[in-house]
């Protein structure tokens, strides 16, 4: 059951309407052709089925439905704007589940392409987009690649490094890389001011000298450490397309899920200098500062605590002069829950919450002596509380002798529901309920019921965000430390 609609989720959503919103809302370009329209793409597709035609746009990690036409029965469909296009990376999804990419800048707004459904890509021929040609010619020339790539992958990861098949294969791939960035680096010389050229440089991978240890061992962490201070280094944040293409969200999502270990204290000790960098970058900014606070949101990530990393991103970032994209009244509303948030964060000291019990005598989590304190906040009308009610009894009565208590917090819910509930489900532990909500006021957050947390010895949070089947084994480790 969700207590509130959280202001996180509602402005993180608002983010990427509102950019959504802008690919739509691009200026019109002018032309001196006579013609009216602002975008006029005209395409040929042999064999296609006649059918409704979309172009899909792209925004960070969203797409978005930017126009739609029609294809007759011999494959030929125009789309047609009084507006142009945002520049950056399309779709046309086909009648039949074919498509086939666009790379769009303003330049580029009036084009002939002619393909054959079979083989869209092996077929293309562009006219009028030097940027779409661009991409074409290139995926034209991976795709050549690609089956040989696989086979040397496969033996790669079948022979150990020392073997002559897996030096032999090594050897080949790295000619065809070779070959790959020479394909690359004469497209860059040929058209150096090309949206192409700027989208494929951002998207490429740090090169590294493969630094190596005094006996000959390869220095992972060196050459990890090398390859995450290099890994903006193609992208240029002065320029907003990129932002319609896949690359930046792909870059991001790298960067901050696949390459930093995922515990907060990494996350925002990687995450907090990418911000700084972007920071004069308004666009990118707004982006990324919502990009990885969504992304560790409670209820949307399996990272411990994954919300200390919004938490930290938000009070230190989303404030009324940074979040341009958003009024101060609600970015007010914001900080204000994070504020709430604080001091329930892993490895902080448990607040203290005292309240009456369901015998109408006051009792406080400090009072009790137990080596390992579980709080358990519930909603008696929430159906995982209900589903989970049994298991947290059963728990409790085998563990309260072994140096485990359990302390209930009643949430969202009126007195007689509460008593109800304690009474159906048959718990036997300390259960309280403030009816005023101040004993429990921004000292343990809850969004979604049921919430664990558990205190140790020390009465320091050493985990949250639990169900009922994790409980036990955090007990067993904690119990048997020394």
């Amino acid at each position: 059951m969700r207590i509130s609609a959280s202001p996180v989720s509602l402005l993180l959503a608002f983010v990427f309407a509102f950019s959504n919103a802008v690919a739509f809302a691009a200026p019109m370009l002018t032309t001196t052709s006579g013609d009216p329209d602002s975008t006029r793409i005209e395409v040929f597709i042999e064999g296609l089925q006649a059918g409704t035609v979309r172009l899909v746009g792209n925004y960070g990690d969203q797409n978005y439905i930017a126009d739609t036409t029609v294809a007759d029965a011999g494959g030929h469909f125009v789309l047609r704007r009084a507006r142009p296009l945002q520049p950056g990376f399309y779709y046309f999804l086909l009648p039949g589940q074919k498509n086939f990419s666009l790379l769009l800048d303003k330049e580029d707004q009036f084009m002939t392409l002619r393909a054959k459904v079979a083989d869209i890509t092996g077929t293309m021929q562009v006219k009028g987009s030097v940027n779409t040609e661009l991409l074409y010619r290139n995926s034209r020339f991976q795709s050549a690649q690609d089956p040989e790539m696989n086979q040397l992958s496969q033996v790669l990861r079948s022979n150990p490094p020392t073997s002559a098949e897996y030096k032999k294969a090594k050897e080949r791939q790295n000619q065809l890389l070779a070959e790959r960035k020479m394909h690359l680096d004469t497209i860059f010389r040929e058209h150096p001011n090309a949206f192409f050229t700027k989208f494929k440089l951002a998207g490429q991978n740090p090169d590294w000298p493969e630094f190596r240890k005094p006996n000959g061992d390869l220095d992972t962490l060196r050459n990890l450490g090398y390859f995450r201070e290099h890994f903006w280094d193609g992208v240029d944040f002065t320029d907003t397309r990129m932002l319609y293409t896949p690359v930046i969200f792909n870059k991001l999502k790298r960067y901050i899920v696949e390459l930093t270990p995922q515990n907060p204290d990494s996350i925002i000790k990687v995450a907090d200098p990418l911000i700084q960098r972007v920071k004069p970058y308004p666009e990118f900014f707004k982006f990324m500062v919502n990009w990885i606070g969504l992304n560790y949101e409670n209820g949307k990530t399996k990272v411990m605590d994954g919300e200390a990393v919004m938490v930290y991103l938000i009070d230190k970032y989303i404030t009324p002069e940074n979040a341009f994209w958003d009024t101060p009244e609600n970015v007010g509303k914001l900080r204000k829950k994070i504020d709430e948030m604080k001091a329930s964060l892993l490895g902080r000291k448990g607040p203290d919450v005292r309240a009456n019990d369901i015998n109408g005598q006051p009792k406080s989590i400090y009072e009790m002596t137990a080596p390992l304190i579980v709080i358990f906040m519930f909603s008696p009308d929430c159906e995982h509380c209900q589903e989970q009610a049994p298991e947290i009894q059963r728990i409790y009565e085998k563990w309260k002798d072994k140096g485990v208590d359990f302390y209930g917090i009643a949430v969202n819910t009126k007195e007689d529901e509460w008593r109800k509930f304690v009474k159906k489900s048959g718990f036997t532990f300390t259960n309280v309920f403030d009816p005023t909500n101040r004993a429990i006021y921004a000292k343990y957050f809850v969004d979604i019921t049921p919430e664990l947390y558990i205190l140790n010895k020390d009465r320091t949070i050493i985990a949250k965000n639990l169900v009922a089947g994790q409980l036990e084994t955090i007990f067993e480790r904690e119990l048997n430390k020394k």
